[in-house]
């Protein structure tokens, strides 16, 4: 007899567990159990749905519902998620936005098309649509009832580092000249009530002022989105010649780091406790009427707790709550002390989880300039 010394196929199980290939390949959340037949990347339930509607590359299967042929298995397994990485994601500009498994569904379908549809990112010097030193088109912006939207254009500026937009299409002034520098921008569906909905935020005579955006194509405003990346890279790499290109990312546009409704009370601390809207974003803890308003009510820097900042769970001796919440966060700066009540214990936690880490790190040069001029401002 002859004795055949043939390698077992691997197992789908076997084939998972190479490197790389534990994670959602486009956007990194863990374990995932669909895979891409077409591309060979394992990807998750949410990814596997966005895979489904690429043209030509749309077979998808279940690890664990399918059925598999022995050809589709060695496919993956002479794939697979890292082999993908280098071919797809070769020249990703450092300014492009990578979604995770947390970020809004438009952002990680135009992240998909983009690598496997489009192929923007295979070959260097390839030019892309978030590049051009001036970009023009028209969002819609909510107007002041905040269920009106309004077609406004826009006029994104490398050369000026600046975002402009107007009222009319033929006006000659902008309505607001935003420099990108003092600009953030977070996709914000759920906030805005539209799929593609984005978030700009930026500052107004010392103030941050909000403008909320959206556009029926999901491609059009991931575009803007990036645009808005890359010139502020721009801008960042001219600022700061020494740094290098991942050192400025962080610098970028950011996700609010916490974002949900409390209570609160006024500084008195005798006036009754409202019902706020709160977003933690980095240091600056802002509080708002309506999710949608253009203005905060008020804002709480969140420095270093060597500066006498702290957060505790509980309100002071003798401060009762009289809304409907009763989880209380006191939260001490060297001015104020600010009252806050939760609707749960898991909220008071997590906001007292992501207040007290804010206040362990330690502060950057940048961060203290930016509490002085808080200060001065007060």
């Amino acid at each position: 007899m002859t004795e055949t010394n043939e390698t077992p196929a691997p197992t789908l199980k076997e084939i998972r567990q190479k490197p790389g290939n534990s994670a959602c390949a486009d956007c990194g959340g863990a374990d995932p159990d669909w895979v891409s037949c077409s591309l060979g990347v394992f990807i998750c339930l949410t990814c596997s749905g966005v895979h489904r509607d690429l043209l030509e590359l749309g077979k998808v299967k279940s690890i664990v519902l399918s059925s598999w042929d022995a050809s589709e298995v060695q496919f993956l397994a002479d794939n697979g998620n890292e082999a993908a990485k280098a071919k797809y994601e070769a020249v990703v500009p450092a300014y492009y936005y990578k979604p995770t498994r947390t970020d809004c569904q438009v952002l990680k379908e135009q992240w998909i098309r983009a690598k496997y549809e489009r192929k923007e990112f295979t070959k260097p010097k390839k030019e892309l649509p978030y590049e051009e030193r001036t970009r023009e088109g028209f969002l819609m912006k909510m107007g002041r009832g905040k269920g009106e939207f309004l077609s406004r254009k826009f006029v994104l500026s490398e050369p000026e580092g600046t975002l402009k937009y107007y009222a009319k299409p033929d006006a000659k002034e902008p309505k607001a000249v935003i420099k990108v520098d003092t600009l953030n921008a977070s996709f914000q569906p759920e906030k805005i009530g539209k799929p593609n909905g984005l978030q700009i935020s930026y500052l107004k005579d010392c103030c941050t002022r909000n403008i909320f955006v959206y556009h029926e194509d999901g491609k059009e405003i991931v575009d803007w989105f990036n645009a808005i990346r890359a010139v502020q890279l721009h801008y960042l790499k001219v600022a700061f010649p020494g740094a290098s290109e991942e050192e400025l990312k962080p610098k970028l546009t950011r996700n609010f780091v916490k974002e949900g409704y409390v209570e609160k009370t006024g500084p008195k601390q005798k006036e009754g406790f409202k019902k706020r809207w709160l977003t933690l974003d980095q240091r600056r803890l802002r509080y708002f009427k309506d999710p949608l308003d253009a203005f905060a009510k008020g804002e709480v820097y969140l420095g270093h707790r060597d500066q006498g900042y702290s957060a505790a769970p509980g309100l002071p001796t003798g401060i009762n709550s009289n809304g409907a919440w009763d989880h209380g966060i006191t939260v001490v700066t060297p001015t104020r002390n600010f009252l806050f009540t939760c609707e749960s214990e898991s909220e008071q936690q997590d906001w007292l989880g992501h207040f007290n880490n804010i206040i362990n790190t330690p502060m950057t040069p940048q961060e203290y300039s930016m509490e002085a001029s808080l200060n001065r401002r007060r």
